[in-house]
């Protein structure tokens, strides 16, 4: 079948950088969705973009839907139609309902009986004459975190749509949205291009974009930035931070990439380096540079939309408001100092946490007397001064000039006054890492002051917010408690802290006065975070599952264990001892008595001896390997288990005829469930 591509350009004012990704995966979604329901064949679906359009490109979609055939299931043959043969009312009601005549049903087996059913055919349109419709559909169909109306309120979009395009091969199709008609004018970058180029078919598309200096392709714009990072690195013998998160915010601001580099007064590097890249990439997006040494150098790249004649004054203009921010910086940063961070301490009294909770100092004072026992529950006594002086002032910064201006900063500020009060490193650095990790992935506290600080400050928010009943919904978690969770995590694995957290929470919930019921529900939080990262951390769901039975507020003996577990499965021995174990659950569940003590007397085989024997062997082994957390060792143990009850149920009938053998072999299995029930359900490993 014949086939020409297809383009659909969406212009706009400036759409704001975050929303392009999931624009454009949305925008191929729908396109394949659309035309996959509309049975039309198409080559490539390709979707571009720039802050002024959205640009949809379909290779070699055929001219023409294909012909498709329906078949539709009716009543039973029996139902349809007399003794006589002839149609009933079900059938000629079902036949007037798919617009065909009784005459024309068919009679077709079904899974074991006969219905009717109804063939349609339909013959499929010319793609033109559907293509209107599919695509002002996509159109309404993109949705954006914020959107706007700029003539009928009910139309809606990132920004207000100024000109369309859709052409089908070199016929121009008629798309409405809103107040705009699609046409088959586009215009060109906004300083450098013309404001009116025709495009005539979809291949005239690209080559007149780059004449106008527009790229198109987002994937081409990060290139030609990374191309113009290089030289430069090259001219300024210097290395480049590039953050993919500021390039990509980059590749989405422009429509033709100009790599320029600036400078700035060096006596802004006294200022904590944190502050300077914050501000450069915030503010200005630009990337930081560093010298050989990896030191922070009085240097920036920017990103500029404007192929200027003299770039000399685009790089001054941008030195100009790099500087005024800079200069903001460095007064917060000597106005701060002025006060000592007791002072600044202080000042959180007055700052509300929660309406319900009180102050942040309030908050403060929980987390500082629960950290204080953690650091006795960890044995860490030696540390209780850096804890306690640290907690004291852990949020002082909260309300320093710096923090104001620049919230993401708050506890690198509170690090940085307090080094440059002379507060013990321990102290400084705590102050810091309370924070840490701040994402899945990040770095982990370096040391156990921090860890404490940050264990005490996360447990305190899930306390308190589950007090007030604010936990955690399927679309909301405001006060990020399922971060906080996943924190507590990290950081007892990542320091291999053997904490329990319902012994955390519970200390926690103190001064609170949380009830039985909150408390469970924690704990039941906690325990599917917990569930969820273990998870992610490659381990299998029945795995997971066994270990939370056994050590469900363990974080750190929970992973160790299902490690264990998990490395154990592949064994010849693992299979077999889940079978049994299996076998001996169903049994005894099954059974309606059974003896109450296991006599050896009653024995009548060499498998009822050895398993008698074994378990006997076994049972306080594995008792005491998992009150040690010993999981190798308990994983010994069933290894060693697991062929003498192999061979019990391969040579025993349990459900012997005689009922004394009977019961004795039951109650022989009973004590193999004791044995199982020390380590938890090993049915779940089924």
């Amino acid at each position: 079948m014949a086939a020409r591509d297809l383009l659909f350009e969406i212009g706009t004012e400036e759409i704001p950088a975050r929303f392009m990704p999931k624009t454009l995966s949305d925008l191929r979604a729908f396109t394949k969705e659309e035309f996959d329901g509309a049975s039309l064949e198409y080559g490539e679906i390709s979707v571009r973009c720039t802050p002024r359009r959205i640009v949809l490109f379909v290779s070699a979609l055929d001219e023409a839907q294909k012909d498709s055939v329906e078949v539709a299931k009716g009543p039973l043959k029996t139902q349809a139609f007399d003794a006589d043969g002839n149609p009933t009312k079900a059938a000629e009601g079902f036949a007037k309902s798919k617009g065909i005549s009784a005459s024309e049903l068919q009679v077709r087996e079904i899974g074991k009986a006969e219905y009717v059913v109804a063939e349609i055919k339909r013959t499929g349109r010319l793609t033109a004459e559907i293509l209107p419709a599919i695509l002002e559909r996509i159109i309404n169909r993109l949705s954006f975190p914020k959107s706007m109306y700029w003539a009928d309120p009910a139309i809606r979009f990132a920004r207000p749509v100024r000109w369309i395009i859709a052409l089908f091969g070199a016929d121009a199709l008629k798309v409405s949205f809103g107040d705009v008609v699609s046409g088959t004018h586009s215009r060109g970058h906004r300083f450098m291009g013309a404001e009116q180029i025709e495009i005539k078919t979809p291949a005239d598309y690209e080559p007149a974009m780059k004449k106008n200096f527009v790229m198109t392709d987002p994937e081409e714009r990060k290139q030609e930035i990374l191309k113009g990072i290089a030289e430069l690195e090259k001219e300024l013998d210097a290395k480049v931070d590039v953050d993919e998160a500021l390039l990509e915010e980059n590749v989405h601001l422009v429509e033709y990439p100009v790599v320029f580099y600036g400078s700035f007064d060096e006596s802004f590097l006294e200022i904590p380096e944190e502050v300077l890249t914050l501000s450069m990439a915030k503010n200005q997006r630009y990337f930081p540079v560093r010298d050989a040494n990896g030191k922070l150098r009085a240097n920036f790249i920017g990103v500029s939309n404007n192929k200027a004649k003299n770039m000399q004054v685009v790089r001054e203009g941008n030195e100009r408001v790099l500087r005024a921010r800079l200069y903001d910086a460095s007064f917060f940063w000597n106005e701060d100092q002025k006060k000592d961070l007791d002072a600044y301490a202080e000042e959180l009294k007055n700052v509300t946490y929660q309406v319900q909770l009180g102050s942040v100092h309030d908050k403060v004072q929980r987390v500082k007397s629960l950290a204080l026992w953690l650091t006795e529950q960890l044995g860490k006594t030696e540390l209780k001064n850096f804890v306690g002086r640290a907690a004291s002032i852990a949020k002082a910064d909260l309300v320093t000039n710096m923090v104001y201006e620049f919230a993401d900063v708050q506890g690198v500020m509170g690090r940085e006054y307090a080094r440059r009060a002379g507060e013990p490193e321990e102290v400084a650095l705590a102050i810091y890492e309370q924070y840490l990790p701040r994402n899945a992935g990040d770095d982990i506290p370096s040391g156990y002051v921090g860890a404490i600080l940050g264990l005490s400050e996360r447990a305190d928010t899930i306390a308190a917010i589950f007090k007030i009943g604010l936990e955690p919904t399927s679309s909301q978690d405001p006060y990020g408690l399922r971060r906080a969770a996943r924190c507590i995590n990290e950081i007892l694995w990542g320091l291999e802290l053997d904490i329990d957290t319902q012994t955390l929470i519970e200390k926690a919930a103190e001064p609170l006065s949380l009830s039985r019921e909150t408390l469970d529900k924690i704990a039941e939080f906690l325990k599917q975070r917990l569930q969820v990262q273990l998870r992610e951390k490659g381990l299998a769901h029945e795995v997971v599952a066994l270990s939370l039975q056994t050590v469900p507020s363990r974080p750190l003996q929970a992973y160790r264990m299902s490690q264990v577990l998990q490395k154990s499965s592949d064994a010849p021995w693992f299979g077999e001892l889940v079978t049994a174990a299996v076998r001996v659950k169903n049994l005894l569940n099954k059974a309606d008595d059974m003896g109450s003590d296991v006599n050896p007397q009653k024995f009548t085989s060499d498998a009822e001896h050895e398993l008698y024997k074994k378990l006997s062997e076994l049972t306080e082994g594995v008792r005491d390997s998992v009150s040690r957390n010993d999981w190798e060792t308990l994983a010994a143990s069933l290894a060693e288990l697991a062929p003498v009850i192999a061979k019990f149920f391969n040579d025993v009938l349990v459900m012997d005829d005689d009922e004394s053998v009977r019961k004795n072999r039951l109650a022989l299995l009973a004590k193999a469930q004791e044995l199982f029930l020390l380590v938890g359900d090993f049915s779940l490993l089924k």
